[in-house]
């Protein structure tokens, strides 16, 4: 079997059968990814990874499919694993691999063995730039792998959590490279975390549930971005929402923009569906679960499964088992139905396919340019967490007005002077 007319590369996938199904998909995506296309051309011409190692662990999506083909453009040697057990398509995975030969090691609902597996054979890789969802590769290499760390040049980072972990490995010393701080970037978190994961989430939920939001009191614990998509997406479809925040700022912000405010300890009762983006670990635990209504369904949109704590919840449960497909029935010992989605993993990812291409388009132009940036800097920057240059957020942005027909003012050389000066008063 060939690749064109090359060797299928080493890879872990579902079934290879399904690699044109896969590509179908993934071009289809690309239709609505203008902005990565275009970088996609400009690396081809310039070829700024030629030669580099590339380890991505991210979802293996269609969207991400789009980014692995920008990179191998621009001549990096990619290699690609599934940064979730259950976010990973397996089609596209095939195509990754059977359509593109880009070794890719990734399957839906692999265990936690396979999945830490195939974080080793990401590093057995020895990569030079790594890019990241939730920083399981570079604190795995930093924790296991040290005497790698010398050669790595530099990484992206895609998510809040994985943010906070670097930020913690920066703060203990343990930082040895410039880390892109992706998820900083205006075009990033203002866009596919509110557009994006507001979207998928209730896509994820519906598609497991097939119930209707309309009229249902929605719990929305945090109020970030994620937070505020998924609290704006449910309000639109009807929902009575309610935010739990440990921010007051985020607190008020809430209230302002129409949402009831509470602490889970008092929304525990009230809620038909919970919806967690923290970032934390546990915030809905043992005590909730004992005071919610019966039939209440949970569900996590934050990066990790911890965010619900299910061991605590399958110690107060009489009886568990699957009811639907990603949903799993919990009878507690007061007789109450509690139902958790996709085992308390993504679950805009696990139900439904993540978020929509023409968001993703910023970001992954955001990881794509990081990458580009961190290659131009070598040997420049500190070894810390950094943000990307506004210059390279605002080109992002410029190149997505232009793909929609979208013209704005610019400033006249009076504007300008005005804005860079202090003497010009009342």
């Amino acid at each position: 079997m060939s690749v064109a007319n090359q060797t299928v590369p080493a890879c872990e996938v579902k079934d290879l059968n399904l690699k044109g199904e896969g590509k179908a998909r993934i071009e289809w995506s690309e239709r609505d990814m203008p902005v990565l296309r275009q970088i996609r051309e400009r690396f081809k011409k310039e070829q700024p990874f030629k030669g580099l190692r590339v380890s991505c662990c991210a979802h293996i999506t269609t969207e991400t499919a789009n980014l692995a083909l920008t990179l191998q453009a621009g001549g990096a040697d990619a290699i690609l694993i599934a940064s979730n057990p259950l976010s990973t398509q397996d089609d596209v995975a095939a195509a990754l691999v059977g359509e593109y030969g880009i070794s890719t090691y990734a399957i839906k609902g692999e265990d936690i063995p396979t999945y830490h597996k195939h974080i080793q054979i990401a590093l057995d890789h020895k990569p030079q730039f790594i890019i990241d969802d939730g920083s399981d590769l570079v604190a795995t290499l930093v924790k296991e792998r040290p005497d790698q760390i010398k050669d790595v040049i530099g990484s992206t980072e895609e998510t809040t959590t994985g943010i906070t972990r670097l930020r913690a490995m920066e703060k203990d010393g343990q930082l040895k490279f410039p880390a892109i701080a992706v998820n900083d970037a205006q075009t990033k978190h203002m866009f596919d975390n509110r557009y994006g994961t507001g979207q998928s989430t209730l896509d994820g939920i519906i598609r497991a549930t097939n119930r209707l939001i309309a009229g249902r009191n929605v719990v929305v614990l945090g109020y970030g971005w994620c937070g505020k998509g998924c609290a704006m997406r449910a309000k639109g479809l009807g929902a009575n929402v309610i935010v739990t925040e440990v921010d007051p700022i985020k607190a008020i912000e809430a209230v302002m923009d129409g949402f009831r405010v509470m602490p889970i300890s008092e929304a525990a009762p009230l809620g038909d569906l919970f919806i967690t983006v923290t970032g934390n670990r546990h915030v809905i635990d043992g005590p909730h679960f004992e005071t919610m209504k019966d039939g209440a369904i949970i569900c996590n949109s934050g990066h990790f499964d911890i965010e619900l704590n299910l061991v605590a919840l399958e110690k107060q449960a009489k009886s568990k088992r699957p009811v639907r497909g990603y949903m799993d029935e919990f009878v507690l010992k007061n007789g109450n139905h509690i139902y958790v989605l996709a085992e308390g993993r993504l679950v805009n990812l696990a139900c439904a396919e993540g978020h929509p291409a023409s968001v993703m388009d910023m970001s992954f132009a955001n990881q794509a340019l990081a990458l580009e940036y961190l290659v131009k800097n070598k040997g420049k920057l500190e070894p810390k967490v950094h943000t990307l240059p506004v210059a390279v957020d605002q080109e992002i942005a410029t190149l997505k007005l232009n793909s929609l027909g979208v013209t704005i003012d610019k400033l006249t050389p009076e504007m300008t002077k005005y804005m860079n000066s202090w003497d010009a008063g009342t």
